[in-house]
């Protein structure tokens, strides 16, 4: 049996996650329903949709998904973080060797899953991705987080440059496992983009015609009728 459904929607992301899109498009076809959005940490993400807390949520991987239906969403591309006058800013993009002996900062709450990262990492961990920018600010080390936190926490004194063959941060939609409530299915159906009265898995229906349209789809085929039985029909030549 599915689950109830709820009078409103509650929408839980990381940091540096943008659910704009989803949200504009939410209130235009549920204006009714509002779409409450509520920013988690990466750690608490999973077990917020799991304990009910939200009802869905965006978050990046690696995660525990244990209990939780994933939908993949996009990638992201992985940065280094450094000072404006520092030596890597010279280039568009660098590469894992250009960090070798950089040290780097790798915060408590750190989401970029690259096992063999470059760089020689500081003792001290800040707790957080945006105490480790303070550090990077005061010189103390290089950060490598995915794109949007470095847009997220953007400083005039910062910049950040791709690192060519890092991996990439995927992130993805959590929903409880197993039979969803309909405005759940409605919120997935938004992101995986699909059309106003749209039925899940198919093509949208093509609407159906106001009695006008009948009536005027009538006179036009009868018109056209009359005109075929006026029009003499074509002789042969002798």
């Amino acid at each position: 049996m599915a689950a109830p459904s709820p009078s409103s929607l509650t929408l839980g992301y990381v940091p540096g996650a943008t659910p704009a899109k989803w949200a504009r498009n939410w209130a235009q076809r549920h204006p009714e329903t509002p779409l409450n959005l509520h920013v988690v940490t990466a750690a608490e993400a999973a077990d917020a949709v799991r304990a009910g807390a939200v009802d869905v949520a965006v978050l990046r991987l690696p995660a525990d998904t244990s209990g939780l239906a994933v939908i993949p969403l996009y990638e992201e591309t992985t940065v280094a973080v450094v000072p404006t006058d520092h030596l890597l800013s010279a280039a568009d993009e660098i590469t894992a060797a250009d960090l070798d002996g950089e040290p780097v900062l790798v915060p408590l709450d750190d989401v970029v899953s690259w096992a063999a990262a470059p760089g020689a990492p500081v003792e001290y961990r800040p707790e957080t991705t945006e105490a480790a920018i303070e550090l990077v600010a005061a010189g103390m080390g290089v950060l490598i987080v995915p794109q949007s936190l470095a847009r997220l926490y953007h400083r005039k004194d910062l910049t950040y440059r791709p690192i060519t063959g890092a991996p990439a941060c995927p992130v993805v939609l959590t929903v409880p496992e197993g039979p969803q409530a309909p405005l759940v299915e409605e919120f997935v159906g938004i992101v995986r983009g699909r059309k106003p009265g749209s039925s899940r898995g198919q093509t949208e229906p093509t609407p159906k015609r106001t009695a006008r349209e009948k009536t005027l789809a009538k006179q036009a085929a009868r018109a056209a009728a009359g005109k075929l039985a006026r029009k003499p029909a074509k002789r042969g030549r002798r």
